[in-house]
């Protein structure tokens, strides 16, 4: 399915790019019917953000509850899921500190000077003072933040509800297992929801073609090629990271990974190279109680490429509108992004559902999503691999640490 899902994005950016042309030389840009037309071509990508905000709620809220329940029956607080937790803590960080550096070094959207259904000009971004933010996030109303879509408010709610199932034991079994439930019915109607994501590239790509002709091309390359030098740097710091922590076992766990790595980059799917991953991760020495415990946690916590693509994401549609964000306020929103984006791994596309929550969070054109849907598809090779690769270390190094911990006299993996 993914495999065809691919193939069918392509044939959409392929046909939008030509259709989009071809309309374009027709009565001219600045006629009303090329107006008219590229709004009606633009209607099914509304249709999709409409769909996309309508499962973010029960999706936030299914997962994460789901996640923390589920961590805690697995003996989350122990030793190896602290170290591992704080691994993860750490590369999210940083992952996001380099794509807020770069993103705003290179700037890939000035210049494209889209419009929203209110002016960049008049666009209100919704900044709050500390006090404001901070009872802002406490909801009064569940009800009304899903309503809403508030989603820092349904995080809060969700933290509570997934503890207190942690904490009421075998008594909350029965709700966990209609979470779970809830998780797969969230995920099935994603899925049904992300059917339609040719479409929408097709009439998102093709209504910015006519309206803005082959620009907008250009400025995707930029953002690609920004977005994989951003991942590289990326790279670079995690197997830094590695040496600083495996010494010359890296280039060995490197050759390992290189297959998993293979299959997430070539399908995007972080699932496809899993059973791989535990498989090389075992054959090079890690403990099965550390890998089957910490791979699950990591895919549900240690995102890293995925908080790289959040970021490029978010400010490029920021500078794409002509919005000006402040420093302070783009550091409120990433951070947001490594909260909501827990436990929502298995969740196709799941970087441009948390992306479109923040930015109706802030305020923000959420419509810049169905724009940037053309190439999530070439992003998501890349995030893909880095999350593997991120994973892959992570559970190395907590494996290494752990066996020293058990038995300081125990030989090094091999």
């Amino acid at each position: 399915m993914n495999g065809n899902m691919t193939r069918y994005v392509l044939a959409s950016i392929g046909l939008a790019i030509v259709a989009g042309l071809a309309l374009r030389a027709g009565p001219g840009t600045d006629s009303e019917a090329t107006k008219n037309a590229a709004t009606m071509l633009h209607l099914p990508a509304e249709i999709f953000l409409h769909l996309i905000k309508m499962i973010i709620a029960p999706l936030v809220f299914s997962t994460l509850v789901y996640g923390i329940a589920h961590s805690g029956d697995s003996s989350g607080l122990g030793r190896i899921g602290f170290r591992a937790m704080a691994w993860f803590l750490i590369a999210s960080l940083v992952s996001l500190t380099i794509g807020l550096i770069l993103v705003n070094l290179f700037e890939p959207g000035i210049g494209l000077d889209l419009h929203t259904a209110q002016s960049s000009a008049t666009v209100e971004l919704r900044e709050l003072d500390l006090r404001g933010f901070i009872l802002h996030i406490f909801p009064a109303s569940m009800t009304e933040a899903m309503a809403e879509n508030e989603i820092l408010q349904i995080v809060v709610f969700s933290l509570f509800v997934g503890f207190g199932l942690c904490a009421i034991g075998d008594r909350g079994k029965p709700l966990v297992v209609v979470v779970e439930s809830l998780v797969a019915l969230m995920l099935k109607v994603t899925e049904y929801v992300m059917a339609v994501a040719p479409l929408a590239v097709f009439s998102a790509l093709s209504s910015a073609m006519l309206e803005h002709g082959v620009g907008i091309l250009g400025a995707f390359a930029k953002l690609i090629g920004e977005y994989y030098m951003a991942l590289a740097m990326l790279w670079l710091v995690l197997l830094g990271a590695g040496v600083r922590f495996l010494g010359r076992d890296l280039p060995r766990l490197v050759k390992y990974l290189r297959e998993p790595l293979m299959i997430a980059f070539s399908t995007a799917s972080s699932e496809a190279a899993l059973p791989k991953l535990m498989e090389r991760l075992d054959g090079f020495g890690v403990p099965r109680r550390v890998y089957s415990f910490v791979l699950p946690l990591g895919y549900s916590f240690n995102l890293d490429g995925s908080m790289m693509s959040a970021t490029f994401t978010t400010i490029f549609i920021c500078q794409a509108y002509g919005i000006h964000v402040p420093l302070g306020m783009q550091i409120t929103m990433l951070l947001m992004l490594m909260v909501t984006s827990k436990g929502m791994a298995a969740v196709p596309r799941a970087s441009l559902v948390v992306v479109a929550a923040t930015l109706a969070q802030f305020g923000l054109p959420v419509e810049g999503v169905a724009l940037v849907l053309a190439i999530d598809q070439f992003m998501d090779m890349g995030r893909t691999a880095t999350n593997v690769l991120g994973n892959g270390i992570a559970t190395t190094v907590v494996g290494r640490y752990d066996q020293q911990s058990v038995s300081p006299e125990r030989p090094a993996m091999t």
